[in-house]
């Protein structure tokens, strides 16, 4: 057996959480070579390069495996991660018909929420693996917490994940983590009014906490103090120490998501590279306009992404007797737009590319 001794340099998993506000986002720019899937739009003040805002479960996981063979950035950020939940909620639901997750019996629908967040983690860690830092940002809530073992509740602030107490996703997060880092504005003091009835803080410098409090959650292997500045010198030891990200050999095809914009210094190019990605850039803009604009953004999304046109999800769904092939789209039952074409779009599109692939010429 090969033993491996001493500290081994990696990418690294990282949550940053607090209040809306605090400078979370600001705080992961500062990451090496970052881009940001923008769950909630909150990163369009801010200069970085971000994928577009996805609309379903099935897209945010679909940009996260391009960002694992795009081979382009050294970090990806998640902002936020409790937005993403809800994706994965809607996915959940809409799969399974559901109203809500709390509509299934036993706690089945939180079962499913938690398999699918660890799917999701999961892919997050491929990354890792390849050399990609990967860090989610989430708000924080306060919650009532009670120990076991002792008399009386306190406040505490916990990741915004899991709003029902049957959830995992926030236990999840926190256990998939290199580091759990506690971002909030530090009080220096409580002062009271003339009376000594009513009491108001003072003080209100944004601090990081980096270990485990009874008032917060917070994480880290790396022997960061208790607590610190928020600056990203203070942990960018960790991150600019990682090794470097290795580009995933793929085959690149049409059905790919076009990347953003990225600013490189000019390098020579084959013959065939030059045009192949403006292609790529006008088949989506083709298929945009073409696309009915009152198609739910969850499915139109993912046409625009892969060049699918409305007769070939008409097609499809008529060759497994769904709706006739005349049927437009926007008539479709959410249900079936969100479960099946949205929750089941890997084999949807699979089923269109067979379908093409069986033309005759």
């Amino acid at each position: 057996m090969q033993v491996i001794s001493g500290k081994l340099k990696k990418a690294q998993k990282g949550v940053f959480y607090g209040p809306e506000g605090i400078g979370k986002s600001t705080l992961a720019t500062q990451l090496p070579s970052p881009i940001f899937i923008d769950t909630e739009g909150s990163t369009s003040n801010l200069e970085v390069d971000r994928l577009p805002k996805p609309s379903s479960w099935t897209m945010l996981l679909e940009q996260v495996e391009w960002v694992r063979k795009s081979g382009k950035y050294k970090s990806l950020i998640i902002d936020t991660v409790d937005w993403a939940e809800r994706l994965a909620i809607d996915f959940v639901t809409s799969r399974s018909n559901k109203q809500s997750i709390t509509n299934f019996g036993y706690g089945e629908g939180f079962i499913q929420l938690e398999e699918e967040f660890g799917k999701f983690l999961n892919k997050l860690s491929d990354l890792v693996e390849i050399g990609i830092n990967v860090v989610l940002t989430a708000h924080a809530k306060i919650t009532k917490f009670e120990q076991p073992d002792e008399m009386g509740a306190y406040d505490r602030y916990e990741l915004k994940l899991g709003n029902k107490t049957t959830a995992k996703t926030a236990a999840l997060a926190k256990e998939w983590a290199d580091m759990v880092l506690f971002i909030n504005y530090k009080t220096f003091s409580v002062a009271a009014d003339a009376k000594g009835t009513k009491h108001k803080g003072q003080g209100g410098v944004r601090t990081v906490y980096a270990t485990h409090h009874p008032a917060w959650d917070a994480k880290n292997r790396h022997g960061l103090p208790d607590e610190f500045p928020l600056d990203y010198a203070q942990i960018a030891h960790i991150f600019n120490s990682s090794t470097p990200a290795v580009p995933v050999t793929t085959t690149t095809s049409a059905t790919s998501i076009t990347p953003p914009p990225v600013e490189t210094s000019p390098q020579p190019q084959s013959q065939t590279e030059p045009t192949q990605q403006p292609v790529q850039q006008q088949l989506a803009a083709q298929t945009s306009q073409q696309l009915d604009p009152n198609i739910p953004a969850s499915l139109r999304d993912l046409m625009m992404q892969h060049q699918v046109t409305e007769k070939d999800i008409q097609i499809v769904v008529s060759q497994k007797g769904y709706y006739p092939m005349d049927t437009p789209i926007t008539n479709y039952d959410s249900g079936f737009i969100n479960g099946v074409l949205v929750g089941a779009w890997t084999q949807v599109h699979k089923m269109i590319q067979d379908f093409k692939a069986n033309l005759p010429f």
